[in-house]
C-alpha cells in the first residue's frame, strides 16, 4: 500500500539510496511547510529556511535511533529543550515548526507518502481557516491617531462622532507630546463605511483644532502561546 513505510525491514542496514528518498521527501515537506507559512503572513527568510531544513534534520535523527528505543526517549526529551528561535514565536509559527518536525517524524520512519499527505491537509485547512477568520469586518479595522490639545478633555471626546461613523472605537493607548502641551491619543477602530473615512475626519479636526491625524492600517496583533 501507499502508505506503507519504505523502511519496513532494512532497519539494521538502509542503503543510501532509501536515505536520500527519504530526505528528498523532508525536504518537498519543508518547502510545503514554508509556503504554506507564508501564506497571507508575514515571516522572516530565516524561518522560512528553518521549516525547509527542520523535517530533513528531524528525520535523520529518527533514522539514527531506529529500533533503539531508550535512545528514541533521549532524543524525544532533547527535542523538548531546543529552542527553535531566539525569540518566542507566535502561535502560527509554533503551529509550523510542530508540523515540520511531525512531517520529519513520518520521513524519518520511511511514511514517505503519509508525511505528504498529512502536509498537504494541514496546508488545505490553513487555507481555509486563513480566508475565513480574514473577513471584511477584519479588513475594515484600522488604526486611528489624534493629536489633542491639553486644555480638551480627551475621555469620550469623539464619542457622538465615532458612534456616527464607527462600529467600535477602542482607547489603546494615551502619549503626552510637545513638552505635555499636547496629548496623542490611539484608538483602535472599525468603520462603518470606508468612503465616509474623509468626512469623519474632517469632523474630528474641527473638534481637535485641526491638529495632526493620522488614520492607517492597524497593525496585526501578534498571538503567543
Amino acid at each position: 500500500m501507499l502508505l506503507n513505510s519504505v523502511l519496513t525491514g532494512v532497519y539494521a542496514g538502509m542503503d543510501v539510496r532509501t536515505f536520500l528518498m527519504c530526505l528528498a521527501a523532508s525536504a518537498l515537506c519543508g518547502v510545503l511547510l514554508a509556503g504554506i507559512h507564508a501564506y497571507r503572513n508575514h515571516s522572516t527568510l530565516n524561518f522560512l529556511m528553518t521549516l525547509i531544513l527542520l523535517p530533513m534534520l528531524v528525520q535523520a535523527v529518527i533514522m539514527l535511533v531506529n529500533g533503539n528505543v531508550g535512545t528514541g526517549v533521549a532524543v524525544a526529551g532533547a527535542f523538548s529543550l531546543v529552542r527553535f528561535r531566539s525569540m518566542p514565536g507566535n502561535s502560527r509559527e509554533i503551529t509550523s515548526v510542530f508540523a515540520a518536525m511531525a512531517a520529519g517524524l513520518a520521513n524519518g520512519m520511511g511514511y514517505l507518502t503519509l508525511s505528504l499527505l498529512m502536509v498537504l491537509c494541514f496546508g488545505v485547512v490553513t487555507v481555509i481557516l486563513t480566508n475565513i477568520f480574514a473577513s471584511a469586518e477584519h479588513a475594515r479595522k484600522k488604526d486611528l491617531r489624534i493629536t489633542i490639545p491639553e486644555s480638551l478633555d480627551y475621555y469620550n471626546v469623539f464619542g457622538d462622532i465615532f458612534e456616527e461613523y464607527l462600529t467600535a472605537a477602542e482607547l489603546v493607548s494615551v502619549k503626552t507630546a510637545n513638552m505635555g502641551s499636547l496629548y496623542e491619543l490611539r484608538y483602535a477602530i472599525t468603520e462603518k463605511d470606508e468612503r465616509q473615512e474623509k468626512e469623519m475626519i474632517d469632523m474630528i479636526r474641527v473638534r481637535n483644532g485641526n491638529l495632526k491625524i493620522v488614520c492607517g492600517q492597524a497593525e496585526t496583533a501578534e498571538m503567543a502561546l
